[in-house]
């Protein structure tokens, strides 16, 4: 049986969506964890930020919102910041073919700050629509804590995203709120 062309990043095209950075009050940033299918069942649960991709003729600020109340049940929030440029990961070429459907080489982003202006019970990660579980919990960190929970091949972004919004992760006066 002859060797299949092996699957490089050139052959791929990126996949063009938004990543939230949410804030509570205290200034503390909202994580999910979950495990990808191409994690494997020995390999530890992955925490990150809510991120998704932009439907076809949406404005990134709009599919943000609707990826942050799909995967977190979260409406009651303020768009804080959106960082200027898109920022873009390439898998690993051991994920290549398999991670994001398959489909793509990596993720380039539009990546948004939100405050979180509810309570904790409104945050619902459980599925919808028929759709499966983005996360299977959740927890509110210090920013600086971030980087170090996330996959090795995002985490260039998610330090870069977390210095570049460090300014707006402080708490809530009395009269901010």
């Amino acid at each position: 049986m002859p060797d299949l062309p092996r699957l490089t990043h050139d052959a791929l095209p990126w996949r063009t969506c938004v990543g939230i950075m949410l804030l509570n009050r205290e200034g503390l940033v909202w994580v999910g964890r979950r495990r990808p299918k191409w994690a494997g069942e020995h390999q530890d649960y992955i925490w990150q930020m809510p991120q998704g991709g932009i439907e076809k003729f949406e404005a990134p600020r709009i599919a943000a919102l609707r990826e942050l109340r799909e995967e977190t049940g979260v409406t009651s929030v303020r768009v804080i910041g959106e960082h200027p440029q898109w920022l873009s990961y390439e898998l690993p070429e051991s994920l290549l073919g398999i991670a994001l459907k398959g489909r793509f080489r990596g993720q380039r982003q539009k990546w948004f700050a939100m405050r979180f202006l509810g309570e904790d019970c409104e945050i619902d990660i459980s599925p919808k629509e028929g759709a499966k579980a983005e996360f299977d919990t959740w927890k509110w960190v210090p920013l600086e804590a971030v980087p170090d929970l996330i996959v090795s091949f995002k985490r260039e972004i998610y330090q870069r995203v977390a210095g570049d919004f460090a300014h707006l992760a402080q708490p809530l006066t009395d009269r901010q709120v």
